[in-house]
């Protein structure tokens, strides 16, 4: 059965495309990117390779983070006088730490249409995957690159969790291993994590466990390379769960039902509520200095 189709209506089209393998774009987002008038791209080279695979000849244009704010000036002229218009970024979906974001608000303010062609996005796809909680999670994009930086906004996203989290970070292959002794820093060493790295393509690899784990695998290799996202088992920080029941109470239990030595029972412990035993021992020794 033949459907009619009504022609693409002016407005700005925020498509989805390929974060790896050409073949994970939707036949709609294929529809779009042929009708538009222009085709704004974080850089047309990469955009060119998929236009060709799919013989799709729209006019592109630069929109990058160097120049998205004086191009989204004229991209929304030109869609106030009834042009359409898609924006791409080189892979996945726009405005997800990668251009898109101003020219789309900007258009939302100006009162036009703003549509998502929805489709890959190496957030989701590694989440999915990654055998961590999926119901509760928090995407923080990309961290700071320093490292003193780096720990203290994984410390301020510990402190911002009301409850076990799955937080999902992008991170660049010469900066895993000092990510990962940062979040081990933490959540401790047993805190679970997942790495995904080169996501759709050949070489995709998903490294699961321990972060401790972890990061002895990939400190092995000669090279760590290709786009990662890493997702870690998110907790409030260890000395607020370590409360929760009281630690010297909790061990007390242990040593009495299991005949447990205080070292085993706080192993133990350590492993029940998901915190390194070090910050377990310390929490004790505070609640022996305020004689609770």
């Amino acid at each position: 059965m033949n459907e009619s189709r009504s022609p693409l209506a002016p407005g700005l089209y925020l498509v989805a495309t390929p974060i790896g393998n050409l073949e994970d774009i939707t036949m709609r987002a294929l529809r779009v990117l042929r009708e538009v008038d222009r085709i704004a791209c974080e850089d047309t080279r990469q955009t060119r390779k998929l236009l060709d695979r799919y013989g799709i000849s729209t006019p592109m244009i630069s929109s990058h983070e160097h120049n998205e704010a004086e191009r989204s000036r004229q991209l929304l002229e030109e869609l106030r006088q009834g042009a359409r218009i898609a924006v791409v970024t080189d892979a996945g979906t726009p405005g997800i730490s990668d251009p898109g974001m101003i020219l789309a608000r900007a258009a939302i303010e100006a009162g036009l249409a703003v549509h998502a062609i929805p489709g890959a996005s190496a957030l989701l796809a590694a989440l999915v995957a990654s055998g961590l909680d999926t119901e509760r999670f928090f995407f923080a994009g990309f961290l700071p690159p320093r490292k003193g930086e780096r720990k203290t906004a994984l410390e301020e996203l510990a402190r911002s969790l009301a409850g076990p989290t799955t937080l999902v970070l992008y991170e660049a292959p010469h900066r895993i291993l000092e990510t990962l002794e940062d979040a081990s820093a933490v959540w401790g060493p047993e805190c679970r994590i997942a790495v995904a790295r080169e996501l759709t393509k050949m070489h995709e690899e998903f490294l699961r466990g321990p972060v401790r784990t972890v990061r002895e695998e990939l400190q092995g290799r000669d090279t760590v390379r290709g786009e990662m996202v890493l997702m870690i088992e998110g907790r409030p920080p260890a000395a607020e769960a370590a409360c929760a029941g009281g630690v010297r109470e909790r061990l007390a239990e242990l040593e009495k039902a299991e005949g447990l030595t205080e070292k085993d029972a706080l192993k133990r412990l350590a492993r029940e509520r998901g915190v390194a035993k070090s910050e377990l021992w310390r929490e004790l020794q505070r609640e022996k200095s305020r004689g609770r």
